[in-house]
């Protein structure tokens, strides 16, 4: 009988790892066993009813997302909607203005174009003075050289002032009744002696004499007399003054118009027409003047409109 062998040193064995191990395998594999049973079973044993509420529920599940996003488009859609309603309203705010506007009534549109009409004649007026003395600006100043000038030469001491002239009245006076008003002409000018109070002067340019609001007031002041009567007293170089001022005011307001040559460049007298001289009020401020260029009321027939004489 073989003996055995003896051992050179201490052995390790494996026996227990192994054992532990196919034990632990086996446990594995058994509760996997177990679980795909019970499941089968399980999903083998629910009825149709229960499944079919699965999948609806899913369905459900997917409308209410889709639904979601619909309601966020519906809600921009509502917004846009609300914006554009508040255009629309106030383009229908705006349209119930402008309707208003075109149903004014027919008084006050006619009066509207009356105060158009009239404040266009002013301003028409008005650009007509100011061409009138811008054309002027250049002829007053040659002329303002041409004066000084003038009287840089003769140098008249104030002992040797020119005698002052004397106006009288001629034949056997002014009738009864006549107011006179003075105006002198000279040198491309005219001035309205002491109407109001005191002493105006303006161009004698065509375009000033017929847009000037003074004047105008005062040819419409005297037309409203019949026994008015302007004499214009004339310079040795006012000739063309005298034109167009009493073109003016025999024309356009049917005013009796009378000149008188004055010779020399004394001062004026005119104390011995202190009973016959007229007053009238002063001029209105601009924005009260009418329109320049409008006549009065034409006087009763048979008012004088030929020219007076008089004589120094």
């Amino acid at each position: 009988m073989a003996k055995r062998r003896e051992s050179s040193g201490d052995e390790v064995s494996l026996f227990p790892f192994l054992s532990i191990l196919a034990c632990l395998i086996g446990a594995l594999v058994m509760i996997i066993v177990v679980l795909v049973v019970s499941q089968t079973k399980k999903a083998a044993g629910r009825d149709p009813e229960e499944v079919q509420r699965a999948i609806d529920a899913k369905r459900i599940q997917k409308e209410l997302e889709e639904r979601k996003l619909d309601t966020l488009k519906v809600q921009e859609l509502l917004a846009v909607l609300e914006k554009k309603e508040k255009e629309i309203e106030e383009k229908r705010q705006r349209f119930i203005k402008l309707r208003k506007l075109l149903d004014t009534s027919k008084d006050v549109q006619d009066r509207n174009k009356e105060i158009s009409l009239q404040l266009q004649k002013e301003l028409d007026d008005l650009m007509l003075e100011i061409d009138g003395l811008k054309k002027q600006q250049a002829e007053t100043k040659k002329e303002i050289e041409t004066l000084m000038a003038e009287i840089k030469k003769r140098q008249i001491p104030p002992d040797k002032k020119p005698p002052p002239v004397v106006v009288q009245p001629s034949g056997s006076g002014m009738a009864e009744g006549t107011k006179v008003y003075f105006v002198e002409a000279s040198g491309g000018g005219l001035k309205i002696l002491n109407a109001w109070g005191e002493d105006y002067r303006l161009s004698a340019q065509a375009e000033v004499v017929v847009a000037d609001t003074a004047y105008t007031h005062f040819l419409t002041e005297l037309a409203k007399d019949p026994k008015s009567l302007i004499l214009f007293l004339i310079r040795d170089d006012g000739a063309g003054a005298f034109n167009n001022g009493a073109g003016r005011a025999e024309s356009e307001f049917n005013i009796r118009v009378g000149k008188l040559p004055i010779p020399g460049r004394g001062d004026l007298q005119l104390d011995m027409f202190d009973a016959f001289r007229g007053k009238i009020p002063p001029p209105p401020p601009p924005s009260e003047v009418p329109p320049g260029g409008t006549p009065p009321a034409t006087p009763a027939p048979g008012t004088p409109k030929a020219g007076a004489d008089a004589k120094k």
